[in-house]
């Protein structure tokens, strides 16, 4: 392969990696976001009650498929 090929190969892979990088690291950001909004949420009140009504829910729809 001439110089030149390797040197563009080179560089794409180098924004590849950078690229990737932003990736991995929006995606630790929205790990803590959903995790400190479900704690959030779980401090709320009513939020048993709340959690009680979605399970309900759940097992209706699963009984509606079945």
């Amino acid at each position: 392969m001439k110089e030149e090929t390797l040197i563009q190969i080179k560089n794409k892979v180098e924004r590849l990696e950078q690229t990737m990088q932003q990736v991995i690291q929006e995606l630790y950001n929205l790990k803590n976001l959903s995790v400190g909004t479900l704690e959030t949420i779980k401090r709320m009140p009513d939020y048993d009650e709340a959690l009680d009504t979605l399970k309900k829910d759940s097992e209706k729809e699963k009984e509606a498929k079945e």
